[in-house]
């Protein structure tokens, strides 16, 4: 296969992968697609619990009485090369006969890290690595930041006026931005693992923090702090302590990805620490016009311009009146 068909398999492995993002946490998001005689055969990753990309990939190919000796397999995730709740997926391809295996990036997970590759290479399997790593890196970024320091990717989700305020002096806020903003930001809930806001939220406003005006899952409910008897939020897990606590915490529960969405003493606690990895502001044509309004971020700012936090503008998009504009640090570290 030539370089322009191998970019054109994996990209079909990373749509299967994209089309069971939010049904595989904690466990990767991952698409495999087999080419065996003259047709392709797709995988995703099943729920927790169930088979893996490649094993889906390979069972579909079987069921279509393909030949899988000598096959190649495209995956866009290493396979892992350890027993869990599933048998070894480098153990399965090697049972196959499939001849050439394309991984996208290496996993790393300590219980793979290399492993599987190794396993396939031993086995006379031809490895190549690196076909749609970019993209597939992109993809799986919260898994990555899970596997490599325990805790789970931080998206800091924003709403204000062009002037900055999230709320008016007398702290109301409903509705700052319009219809399909807020659509949008329920995408991101059902996107992550887990939705956060602090007690003084859950008491001035009384979010549900469900998934409502999009299909998906209801993320994990987290209050930092305690929510009041009879919040519209509980069931939820109530947590205390300094942000990066908080991040051990929902790590240890495999806690992938962490959308927190207020209020402005929350937003900058986590921008403070330098524990966001994406900053999602949505920007409504409305000013409050002064500055006795409730600010995105409350607490003590940067005493010089010098000292002003500066990021990576990854993209703007506009939301029916709105805009969405995204931000990320200018490394993991920043």
């Amino acid at each position: 296969m030539n370089d322009t068909g191998d970019a054109a398999l994996m990209g079909e492995a990373i749509a299967l992968a994209a089309a069971v993002r939010r049904q595989t946490s904690p466990n990767p998001w991952v698409g495999a697609v087999v080419v065996a005689s003259g047709q392709s055969f797709g995988g995703a990753t099943e729920p927790p619990g169930g088979a893996h990309a490649e094993v889906v990939a390979l069972a579909a190919a079987r069921s279509a009485g393909a030949e899988l000796r000598g096959a190649t397999l495209y995956v866009t995730l290493e396979p892992c090369s350890h027993h869990g709740r599933t048998p070894p997926c480098a153990e399965a391809i090697i049972e196959a006969g499939i001849g050439r295996v394309v991984v996208a990036v290496e996993d790393p997970d300590e219980r793979v890290a290399g492993r599987g590759i190794a396993l396939l290479r031993a086995a006379g399997i031809t490895v190549d690595v690196g076909v749609g790593a970019d993209q597939v890196t992109t993809q799986l970024e919260s898994y990555f930041m899970h596997r490599r320091t325990g805790r789970p990717w931080v998206t800091l989700k924003l709403a204000a006026t062009l002037d900055g305020r999230t709320a008016a002096a007398d702290g109301t806020s409903k509705w700052i931005t319009g219809a399909e903003a807020r659509a949008d930001a329920h995408q991101l809930r059902a996107d992550h693992d887990a939705v956060l806001v602090g007690a003084g939220t859950v008491r001035a406003d009384d979010p549900e923090l469900t998934v409502r005006h999009v299909a998906g899952p209801d993320p994990l409910r987290v209050v930092l702090g305690t929510a009041p008897v009879g919040a519209r939020v509980l069931p939820a897990l109530e947590l205390q302590g300094d942000p990066g606590h908080v991040l051990d915490e929902l790590g240890s529960r495999g806690v992938l990805s962490v959308l927190v969405e207020g209020g402005a003493t929350v937003a900058h606690a986590f921008h403070a620490a330098r524990l966001v990895n994406r900053y999602i502001l949505y920007l409504a044509p409305a000013l409050m016009g002064g500055t006795d309004g409730s600010p995105l971020l409350n607490g003590p700012g940067a005493a010089t311009i010098d000292e002003a936090w500066r990021g990576r503008l990854l993209g703007v998009r506009r939301l029916g009146d709105d805009l969405r504009v995204d931000l990320g640090p200018v490394s993991l570290n920043a």
